[in-house]
């Protein structure tokens, strides 16, 4: 029966709330019977190394408690099974993280890494968050707030009201052109399209793939329709209680292990970096190429504008998340102390840093995360706050403060009740994956998540450190993933931990040798996280 729109709107008000749980409505109490969406009208994506992709737009509510109101569009892809139709498995909905990453490249890179009988039983489906991307409006705030040179990130330098002016401007732009979208920005938003997606593909259930944000993303989804989940896979995973705030300071400290751990490798390869035998060494390294581009800055080119310290520093910490980048991390090292040579440099700031077109995943993320929980709004705070995590995690304290900075200034207030309240009740029983030494999502988060799902299955990569810990050739890890699309098999193990992974290898120590000066890389095609996601160093999912 048709729920009275009165009741509709109050449902979907309440259960927007962070502190919320669904057992205060009942499992799928917003499965709501008008949401007001389109249709899909599928056609060729025109990819010409694909051509069975196809693309299509869906038309959403701006807010789901309006579902008549204003409308915006999702762009979606998919790659659509070809096994025979009683062996075909539905629907699989794929989300790289972010907040906001495209997830458009995931069909075809997925699918092309799992054998065919597994593969072909699914429809696989990428979309673009609202407001990111392809979808449509695609939001911009300040398209230029990532140009080089950028302030320097370290206080010590007395650049802090510079940042605080660039982050309130942020703010204020953002506000002053998306007033009516930004408040419906957030992961239960999200999650509602997925809903909304799940409805025009037809299907009474959806399978979902979700790394970094994205298990945010997909137990948000399962938490408000646990009815329509058939299976959920979650790889390096967010706590499900923790606040953002919170959740940046426990990256700074790990980001700082990753760095450590960069270091003592590079100290290992002295006959190849000549940087030093010990970490202490490789680390006074790194502080003395920051030190003199304080004084002079190098040319970014291809990329526009200057190589400063915030750039990088922005260049570097990617190696937190994907450790095949430690080669040429110190190769631009080595390169700039011991022959001043910065091509290095400048090819790694345009492979990992330099920003390309805004893709809208910046507003996306902070529209994420500075309304969910509630942020202090007090710089002495902030100040006081991460003057302690520096004391102990230098190497990204402060590079990842002045990146959520726009929290302070934030114009829609955080929920002080936090995140919607994950319980896991009606949920069939999901998958999960975490190496103890990512850096972007702490391993916490993975025993955390476990917790709050019962039935769950943890898997667990003792030692390793990607962010997103699937498709990077491990067979236990991916072996794991393939068996339960396949047919839903689980790891049998009790207790927290159902099974345990080995760790990949350290990459060989190799000086990367600079190409010549007319084969230098073209600058990065996304801001600050962007690569080809075929590229092993490619950083995805980024949740900084």
């Amino acid at each position: 029966m048709r729920k009275p729109l009165a009741l509709l709107a109050a449902l979907t008000a309440v259960a927007a709330l962070g502190g919320t749980s669904a057992s205060a409505a009942g499992p799928d109490a917003t499965d709501l019977a008008d949401t007001g969406q389109g249709a899909l009208v599928w056609s060729s994506c025109n990819d010409a190394t694909t051509p069975a992709l196809q693309c299509a737009m869906l038309d959403v509510p701006v807010d789901y408690a309006d579902p008549h109101g204003r409308k915006i569009a999702i762009k979606l892809n998919r790659l659509p099974a070809t096994a025979p139709r009683e062996k075909q498995q539905g629907p699989i909905l794929l989300n790289p993280g972010g907040p906001g990453d495209s997830g458009l490249w995931m069909p075809v890179s997925i699918a092309s890494q799992l054998p065919a009988d597994v593969a072909s039983t699914y429809d696989w489906i990428g979309f673009d968050p609202r407001g990111t991307n392809g979808s449509d409006p695609h939001v911009v705030c300040d398209a230029h707030y990532f140009d080089a040179e950028r302030p320097d990130y370290q206080v010590s330098q007395g650049t802090s009201k510079a940042w605080l002016k660039k982050a309130a401007g942020y703010a204020a732009d953002c506000a002053a052109d998306w007033s009516w979208l930004l408040p419906h920005m957030t992961t239960v938003d999200n999650a509602r399209d997925m809903d909304s997606i799940r409805r025009a593909l037809g299907v009474p259930k959806i399978n979902f793939y979700g790394g970094s944000w994205g298990t945010s993303l997909g137990s948000t989804y399962g938490q408000l329709f646990p009815s329509h989940v058939r299976r959920m896979v979650l790889d390096s995973i967010v706590g499900p209680t923790i606040s953002w705030y919170d959740h940046n300071i426990l990256q700074d400290k790990e980001h700082q292990r990753r760095f450590e751990a960069f270091a003592a490798w590079t100290a290992k390869a002295d006959s190849v970096y000549h940087l030093g035998t010990d970490a202490a060494a490789v680390e006074r390294a790194y502080g003395q190429v920051e030190d003199a581009l304080r004084k002079d800055p190098v040319d970014a080119a291809p990329a526009p504008g200057r190589i400063g310290p915030a750039e990088f520093e922005d260049t570097f910490y990617g190696g937190g998340y994907n450790f095949l980048r430690w080669p040429r991390m110190a190769t631009v090292l080595s390169a700039y102390l011991t022959q001043h040579d910065t091509r290095p440099l400048a090819i790694a700031y345009n492979r990992y840093a330099a920003p390309g077109a805004d893709d809208g995943t910046f507003p996306a993320y902070n529209a994420a995360q500075c309304t969910e929980n509630a942020w202090p709004r007090d710089w002495e705070v902030w100040k006081k706050d991460q003057a302690k995590v520096n004391a102990v995690a230098p190497f990204y304290t402060y590079n990842n403060m002045w990146y959520n900075a726009a929290c302070m200034f934030w114009p829609y207030q955080g929920n002080p009740a936090g995140r919607l309240k994950i319980t896991g009740k009606g949920l069939p029983p999901v998958l999960l994956f975490q190496a103890t030494e990512d850096a972007a999502t702490p391993y916490e988060g993975g025993l955390a998540m476990h917790d709050a799902l019962p039935g769950s299955k943890l898997v667990v990569q003792n030692g390793g450190s990607f962010h997103e810990i699937l498709f990077h050739g491990n067979a236990c890890l991916d072996d794991t993933f393939t068996a339960y699309l396949r047919d839903g098999s689980l790891p049998q193990g009790k207790g927290r931990i159902a099974k345990t992974c080995a760790p990949e290898a350290d990459p060989d120590p190799v000086y990367v040798t600079p190409p010549p000066a007319a084969a230098k890389a073209a600058p990065a095609t996304a801001p600050v996280t962007g690569l080809a996601p075929t590229d092993p160093e490619a950083v995805h999912g980024v949740l900084r």
